[in-house]
C-alpha cells in the first residue's frame, strides 16, 4: 500500500478553485494596503531609515538610504511587508519611480502586479526602461 496521500476526485477537483481563491485574497491584502495616489509617498529618500519589527522581522532594521542595495532592500521589505500607513511614511514617490524597473525583478508577481495594475506609471517606468 502505498504512503503517499491519495486525493478523491471531488477533493482534486476543488483545489484549482481553493488556489484561485487563496490567490485572490493574497491579491486583496496588497490592494488594501495601497495608498490612493503615489503623490502620498512622502518617505525619506536619504539618510538613515530605521523599519519596525512588523516590517523587518528577519533581518536588518536600519538602512543607509545612501547605499543602493540598502535602499532596494528597505523598499521590498515596506512593499512586502508593510501596512497601509506604513507606506508613505518609508517609501518615497520619486524614488519608487526611479527603482521600480529593477525593484519589480525582485518583489512578488502578486505584489508587482498589484502596484502596477494600481499605478500604471509603474508599468510605464518598465517599458521606457527596457
Amino acid at each position: 500500500m502505498s504512503s503517499i496521500p491519495q486525493h478523491s476526485e471531488s477533493a482534486r477537483s476543488r483545489l484549482p478553485g481553493a488556489v484561485a481563491e487563496d490567490l485572490a485574497l493574497y491579491r486583496e491584502k496588497f490592494r488594501r494596503r495601497l495608498p490612493k495616489s503615489l503623490d502620498e509617498l512622502h518617505g525619506p529618500a536619504q539618510g538613515i531609515v530605521e523599519l519596525p519589527l512588523h516590517i523587518a522581522w528577519s533581518g536588518m532594521t536600519s538602512y543607509d538610504m545612501g547605499k543602493p542595495r540598502q535602499r532596494m532592500g528597505l523598499y521590498r521589505a515596506v512593499l512586502h511587508e508593510g501596512l497601509h500607513d506604513d507606506l508613505p511614511r518609508y517609501l518615497n514617490q520619486d524614488l519608487l519611480l526611479q527603482l521600480w524597473p529593477v525593484l519589480r525583478t525582485l518583489v512578488g508577481r502578486t505584489v508587482r502586479t498589484v502596484w502596477e495594475d494600481a499605478f500604471p506609471q509603474l508599468a510605464s517606468r518598465t517599458r521606457a526602461a527596457a
